[in-house]
């Protein structure tokens, strides 16, 4: 009896002994990965750690240096592998500080304002901890220009188009049966329709994002109203289980529900781009923005509408449509904009021919053809005041329409009605349908 107590207890031990191996195993963090991604005023650190793990970040003076401090961890990845090329950072280095704390220290070639957080596992990646390095803003001390009030010409401005392409950075998007990543293939096909643009008079191009690096939802609609666009294109490639789907999309918001199911996948797959690149709470926007936005966004869905469908014409031009007509879900990068927003998929990854055709210099110059085409047409029929295109509208004949009067033209056009009436040699202010009118410069 005694023999079998002692028994019972030895295996009772081991059962508890083998159930608290993984806790205590567990109980030092790893830095198993590390990568880094560099923007034009940023540079973003990753490290991949078997769970979340303490840190502690800081900043030290002269010399600028960027410390951070891993508790209860081990760094197994070397930090050697950094390419610190074309970014803010001058050189990487890490030391144990004692058995329980290991130091990374970053020495900076310009100072900076560091932001970490940590990030849960998805499905493309484990934990993470995200060191996000902004470079401060240095104050200018150019004086303000002050605006004559004379009698000269307003110089005319251009439409601003903003391209987005999509993803970048920690976020791939789709992946090909190649190896092809989404967001290198929608880069291209962005720096072509930029250099399209900036060759067409009274147009100018912003590009979203320059590079490979990652930039927020919210981040992408930031840069775009902080270069006043009057356009955003956002531009990706599409992905689906079955690899015979194929095919061109456009998509614009929907301020309900999708117009698809397959519409609402796609918009929950991009929208999913913060969680798998990361983002911290402060980079939302401010409640008060999206809510001014939002009353105009009946009217900006209207006028997307329009712009998809110009550009879906074109698009058609080049090859096979996945769907006939611009479809419609709850895309966060084109929520309020307040401006013609559209996202278009300019084909499908996961098939393996149209993989090819996206990596072929000739079918990604056709792609951002078909683009400038639908914005030109768009511009075309309705210009921005101001821009070139609506001075060039003035030059056009006009045709009168049911319900036109002579002094709602003359307003429109910023013209005299005395002037139209000189120029068309009308004796009176009637108007009949169908009449052409020259409209004076």
């Amino acid at each position: 009896m005694h023999i079998k107590r002692i028994i019972i207890k030895f295996i009772t031990g081991l059962i508890f002994i083998c159930a608290v191996m993984p806790a205590f195993a567990d109980s030092t963090g790893y830095v198993n990965g590390v990568r880094m991604w560099s923007a034009p005023q940023s540079s973003r650190i990753v490290f991949d750690t078997n769970r979340s793990i303490k840190h502690r970040l800081f900043v030290l003076h002269n010399p600028e240096r960027v410390v951070v401090d891993f508790f209860d961890t081990r760094i197994t990845k070397s930090l050697n592998a950094l390419d610190i090329t074309n970014s803010n950072i001058k050189r990487v280095r890490s030391a144990a500080r004692n058995k329980d704390t290991v130091r990374v220290v970053f020495d900076m070639k310009v100072a900076v304002q560091p932001k970490s957080f940590t990030l849960s596992p998805n499905n493309k990646y484990g934990h993470r901890l995200v060191i996000d390095l902004f470079e401060k803003k240095k104050k200018s001390n150019k004086p303000v220009r002050s605006v004559s009030s004379s009698g000269k010409l307003k110089r005319l401005r251009d439409v601003v188009i903003a391209i987005d392409a999509g993803h970048g950075g920690e976020d791939p998007g789709a992946r090909g049966r190649s190896g092809k990543y989404e967001k290198d293939l929608v880069l291209s096909i962005a720096r072509r329709l930029e250099k399209k643009i900036q060759n067409q008079r009274g147009m100018r191009a912003v590009m979203i994002r320059k590079g490979d690096y990652f930039v927020s939802l919210n981040g992408r609609k930031k840069i775009a109203r902080k270069n006043k666009a009057d356009m955003f294109v956002s531009i990706h490639a599409d992905s689906f289980k079955n690899s015979k789907a194929r095919g061109a999309s456009v998509f614009a918001l929907s301020s309900r529900g999708a117009s698809s199911e397959a519409a609402r996948i796609l918009a929950q797959n991009e929208n999913a781009a913060d969680v798998i690149g990361g983002v911290y709470f402060d980079e939302n926007d401010s409640l008060l923005t999206s809510v001014l936005l939002d009353l105009t966004q009946t009217g900006t869905i209207e006028t997307s509408l329009s712009l998809g469908d110009k550009v879906l014409k074109e698009l058609k031009q080049v090859g096979k449509l996945h769907k006939p007509r611009v479809e419609r879900a709850r895309f966060v990068v084109l929520q309020s904009l307040g401006i013609p927003s559209i996202l278009v998929e300019t084909g499908f990854i996961t098939n393996r021919r149209e993989e090819r055709k996206l990596q072929s210099w000739r079918h990604q110059q056709a792609i951002a053809n078909s683009i400038l085409k639908g914005i030109n047409s768009y511009f075309t029929d309705q210009s921005p005041p101001g821009t070139f295109f609506a001075q060039r509208d003035r030059k056009k004949d006009y045709v009168i329409k049911r319900g036109d009067t002579l002094s709602v033209i003359a307003s429109n056009y910023n013209v005299t009605m005395d002037n139209i009436k000189r120029l068309n040699s009308l004796g009176s202010d009637s108007l009949k349908i169908g009449q052409i009118l020259r409209i004076p410069n």
